[in-house]
C-alpha cells in the first residue's frame, strides 16, 4: 500500500480546481517515505484525492499523476508515453522536430522527451522519473515506439542539485550518434545533442516561424536569432535578412544552416539591446523586424523590471520600422501573461506613436500542450502586428 500524504484544505482545493501541484508548506502529515515515492493523497478529513509522486527536496513536494489509486507506476508511465506519442502525431505537421512529452502537460511531472530526426533526448527533473524502474519503462517504451538511432540524456545540473539527485553527465545513453540535420517548415537546420540551449532548438517557435514568414516582405531583422530560426525562415520572402545574437557558438550554427538551406543571411554578433539602441538613433529602419529574448522574468518579483525591459527593447523596434511594416515580438517568461504583455505593446507603440494592428496573437506550438486548469503550462507569447 501507497505511503499516505495528508493536506490542508487550500492544497486540496487547488487539486480539486485541477492543478496538480501541492507545495510542502501545504502537507499536514506524512507516512515516512523514500524520495520519490508513490504516494497516495488526502484531505486534511482524510478522503482520497489520488495518487502523486513525492519529493522530498522540491517546495513542489506533490505532483499528482492519477485521481485514482495507481498499482504499478511502470505500467502507468508506458501509458502515457503511448498517448503523447499518438498526440504529436494528430498535431504536429511539417516537421521531423517537436516535443514528445511535455511534463505536467502530457500527465508525465518531471520529463522531457524532444525528436530531432532520428535522435531523441531526454531530461529528468524529478526524483521519481530518476528511479530505475521508471528509466527503464521511459526508455523502453520511446525505443519501441520511436526507433531513434540514438537517446541522449541532457543533464540540467542545476534542477538535479535543487532535487538533491546525484549528479550526471550529458551524454548518450543509448545509441552513439549525436548529430543530426532536423527539418521544419521546409527548412533545414543541424543539430548537435551536446550542444545549444534547453534541449538545443527551440521547437516551441515553430509554428510561430511559419505564421512569421506568411507576413515577412523587405528588409529583415532578427533579433536574438540563436541559431537562425526566425531568419531563416524570413528569409523565404524577405529580400535582406540580418540576424543578430551574442553568442558566436550559437551564430556559426546559424550560418551553417544558411548555408544547408542555400540562403544568404547576415550574421552580428553583437548585444541585441545595444544595437537595436544605435540603430534606432541612427533611424536605421526595416520593413520586418522579429524579437525573440530570453525570459526577462524569471520570478514573480522580476516582473515590473521584466516589463521595462520589454518596453523598452519593442518600443525602439517600433520606431525602426516602415510604415506598413511587420513585428513580430515574443516573450517566454510565465509570469508576463498575455494581456500584460498586449497592454506593454500598447504603451510601446504609444510612445513610439505608431499604431500597432494585430493581425496574429499566438501561444507554444501544439506539441508543448497547455492544460487549462494548470497555467503555468502557458507561457509563450508570440504577437504579430503591422506598424503604421
Amino acid at each position: 500500500m501507497a505511503p499516505v500524504v495528508r493536506i490542508a484544505r487550500r492544497g486540496a482545493d487547488r487539486l480539486k480546481s485541477g492543478h496538480v501541484w501541492v507545495y510542502r508548506s501545504d502537507i499536514i502529515s506524512a507516512d515516512a517515505m523514500a524520495a520519490g515515492a508513490l504516494v497516495s493523497v488526502t484531505d486534511d478529513r482524510g478522503k482520497a484525492l489520488g495518487t502523486a509522486l513525492y519529493s522530498s527536496a522540491s517546495q513542489i513536494a506533490i505532483r499528482m499523476i492519477s485521481t485514482e489509486p495507481v498499482n504499478d507506476l511502470p505500467a502507468l508511465l508506458r501509458e502515457r508515453l503511448q498517448a503523447a506519442i499518438t498526440y504529436r502525431e494528430q498535431v504536429v505537421r511539417h516537421s521531423d522536430a517537436y516535443r514528445i512529452v511535455f511534463s505536467e502537460a502530457d500527465f508525465l511531472p518531471g520529463l522531457i522527451i524532444d525528436r530531432y530526426n532520428d535522435v531523441l533526448t531526454l531530461q529528468i527533473l524529478t526524483q521519481a522519473m530518476d528511479a530505475e524502474s521508471a528509466r527503464t519503462a521511459i526508455l523502453s517504451e520511446i525505443t519501441g515506439r520511436l526507433k531513434p538511432a540514438s537517446i541522449i540524456e541532457r543533464v540540467d545540473a542545476k534542477i538535479r542539485g535543487l532535487e538533491q539527485l546525484p549528479p550526471r553527465s550529458s551524454g548518450p545513453i543509448q545509441g552513439e550518434q549525436t548529430g543530426t540535420v532536423f527539418s521544419m517548415n521546409g527548412v533545414k537546420f543541424h543539430y548537435e545533442a551536446l550542444e545549444g540551449q534547453k534541449t538545443g532548438a527551440f521547437l516551441d517557435q515553430r509554428e510561430n516561424y511559419r505564421a512569421a514568414a506568411q507576413y515577412a516582405r523587405g528588409e529583415a531583422l532578427d533579433a536574438f536569432c540563436y541559431q537562425g530560426g526566425f531568419a531563416l525562415h524570413l528569409a523565404q520572402n524577405c529580400s535582406k535578412v540580418t540576424g543578430i545574437d551574442s553568442s558566436r557558438p550559437a551564430l556559426e550554427v546559424a550560418d551553417r544552416n544558411a548555408v544547408l538551406n542555400g540562403r544568404d543571411i547576415e550574421w552580428i554578433e553583437a548585444n541585441a539591446f545595444d544595437l537595436l539602441r544605435d540603430y534606432s538613433a541612427a533611424k536605421t529602419q526595416y520593413d520586418t523586424i522579429v524579437l525573440d529574448p530570453p525570459a526577462f522574468a524569471k520570478s514573480r518579483q522580476n516582473l515590473d523590471t521584466a516589463l521595462r525591459g520589454y518596453k523598452e527593447l519593442n518600443l525602439r523596434a517600433l520606431k525602426m520600422l516602415r510604415p506598413g511594416g511587420i513585428l513580430v515580438t515574443c516573450s517566454c517568461s510565465y509570469h508576463v501573461s498575455q494581456l500584460a504583455f498586449l497592454e506593454m505593446l500598447a504603451e510601446a507603440a504609444r510612445d513610439a506613436r505608431r499604431t500597432g494592428r494585430i493581425l496574429e496573437s499566438r501561444s507554444q506550438a501544439k506539441d508543448h500542450p497547455i492544460l487549462l486548469n494548470v497555467p503555468e503550462t502557458a507561457y509563450l507569447k508570440c504577437v504579430i502586428l503591422r506598424v503604421s
